[in-house]
């Protein structure tokens, strides 16, 4: 088959790799959209020791069930692989587990290939009417549909229902449908970008400002620098609540002392839980987080090329959709 190798900083390749095969207990998918995330960037740019060269990156991907009692369903992947008995995963913890792996991370190889194997239970069903690569976007909606909830059952009854989401990326976009969709009306985005800024305010309906100024009850960085972690520790509302996404880098950046004198709540937030996932793949299903109209569609092909494009930040929509068949 064909895949998109990541082999050292800033390198990729396209070309023949084995095929995969499903195990025991696997099934085989025929990948037909796969998102560049930004943990891929991460990887690519030489920053995530988690994913070294050569390695297939991609793990937001939908595809076909190729084969079996289930050949030819349409399926998205949830790429999170817990163990199923611990007490995080028993307890409805799944992205807790100590034993969690993420396909693009070995010893899975990921989705920026024509074939991934994946376990049944990590397969959701895509009805016939929703495109596989808005159903792609599963796996970084479900990021911050986790996330929000989190951040909304933080928030104290009497803490101001506004939110402003640091960064005009995918999962920061995702971030603001996520809370809309569960209850937050007012949310504003703050991303620098201004050709960026202008396609979340005019392809995706968005209120967007080059930079957050005032204060909210709910501030998610989705970017994870230090510069940003200062944005958001300024900018919550004493009382409040910083849920924090982004892993941009490790340290720096909070006023630890202002969070402790005004009682504002942080929360790192890291995947989805399975119901997240399912309750995520739901509101797509149905329509509850708006069109999804916002990517934009490379063959897996030029995929190097697509990366090089995000580096270079010449890329306006914020999530790319890789398509290995084309």
């Amino acid at each position: 088959m064909k895949a998109l190798i990541y082999d050292g900083v800033e390198t990729l390749g396209f070309r023949d790799v084995p095929d995969a095969v499903a195990a025991a207990g696997q099934e085989l998918v025929r990948i037909e959209a796969s998102g560049i995330c930004g943990s891929d960037m991460h990887a690519y740019l030489g920053h995530d020791d988690r994913r070294p060269a050569p390695l297939i990156l991609g793990h937001e991907a939908a595809g076909v069930i190729v084969g079996g009692a289930r050949g030819g369903t349409r399926v998205t992947i949830n790429p999170l692989v817990n163990c199923g008995t611990c007490s995080a995963c028993v307890s409805g913890r799944e992205n807790l587990c100590p034993e969690r792996m993420i396909i693009s991370m070995p010893p899975r190889e990921g989705a920026f290939a024509q074939f991934v194997a994946m376990r049944p239970e990590n397969l959701v069903t895509v009805p016939d009417d929703v495109p596989l690569t808005k159903a792609a976007l599963a796996e970084p909606l479900a990021v911050s549909w986790h996330a929000a909830r989190l951040g909304l059952e933080a928030l104290h009854a009497g803490a101001s229902q506004t939110a402003l989401v640091i960064g005009g990326g995918a999962i920061g976009l995702a971030a603001a449908l996520a809370l809309k969709a569960q209850g937050m009306g007012d949310v504003t985005i703050a991303e620098p970008s201004d050709a960026r800024r202008a396609f979340l305010t005019e392809r995706c309906g968005q209120t967007v400002v080059p930079a957050g100024t005032g204060q909210y009850g709910l501030v998610v960085d989705a970017v994870g620098y230090a510069a940003t972690r200062q944005v958001a520790s300024a900018l919550a509302e004493p009382g409040g609540v910083i849920l924090h996404i982004g892993l941009g880098e490790d340290a720096g950046g909070l006023d630890v002392r202002r969070m402790t004198l005004q009682e504002i709540t942080f929360i790192g937030t890291y995947t989805y839980t399975v119901q997240d996932f399912r309750d995520t793949c739901a509101a797509i299903f149905d329509g509850r987080l708006g069109p999804l109209d916002w990517t934009e569609h490379r063959p897996l092909a030029e995929g190097a090329a697509a990366f090089a494009d995000l580096r270079a930040g010449v890329v306006a929509a914020p999530k790319i959709i890789l398509t290995p068949w084309t």
